[in-house]
């Protein structure tokens, strides 16, 4: 019998070895846990406020720098295009008028005698001239029979003695005024019912 109760004494043992085991493993591995978070703390309290607070400020600075060079670069391509568009800005107008010069240059060329045929010519090259301005914007300032309006209008005479349906009403258009875009690009000079 004392064989039999070995073995059991055995088994007994085993069981209760291999339960150590487990608890052992166990406490290590929570024993490794609480190192760890521990380290972390201690990571955590070694990382110095002032060198945190420098980092940010390394990294505050470099993106400060970034920004200020590309409006750098931004400031740069701005004039580069405003000089371009100066430069090259009146390249619509001549290409607009280019055609009625060719017309001048085929007037001028023309050894015709007949003044009626000149005069359609050159009344057609004018209406040509003025299409080709109303395309870029130019418009005539209108000015028969309108109210004198210091904004579009510029008075040189006064014309007294016209009535009073006529007082403060453009009476004669001496110089034709234009706009570009609603802007005035030059007055229109006017005489005045007084």
């Amino acid at each position: 019998m004392k064989k039999n109760n070995i073995p059991i004494d055995n088994d007994v043992r085993t069981e209760e070895t291999q339960g150590e085991t487990t608890v052992d493993n166990e406490a290590a591995e929570a024993e490794d846990e609480t190192e760890a978070a521990e380290t972390e703390a201690e990571n955590d309290v070694e990382k110095d406020p002032l060198e945190e607070a420098q980092s940010q400020i390394a990294a505050l600075k470099d993106q400060l720098l970034r920004t200020i060079a590309e409006f750098e670069n931004y400031k740069k391509r701005t004039i580069k295009e405003k000089m371009e568009l100066i430069q090259n800005g009146g390249a619509k107008t001549v290409a607009a008028i280019l055609p009625i010069l060719d017309d001048f240059e085929r007037a001028v060329a023309d050894e015709s005698e007949d003044a009626a045929a000149i005069k359609e010519g050159t009344r057609m090259i004018f209406n040509k001239f003025v299409k080709s301005l109303e395309s870029i914007g130019v418009k005539q300032i209108e000015t028969e029979g309108q109210d004198f309006d210091t904004d579009y209008h510029e008075a040189v005479a006064m014309v007294p003695g016209m009535g009073d349906d006529k007082k403060g009403k453009v009476i004669d258009c001496v110089q034709t005024g234009y706009t570009m875009n609603d802007k005035v690009i030059r007055h229109a000079k006017v005489a005045v019912g007084q």
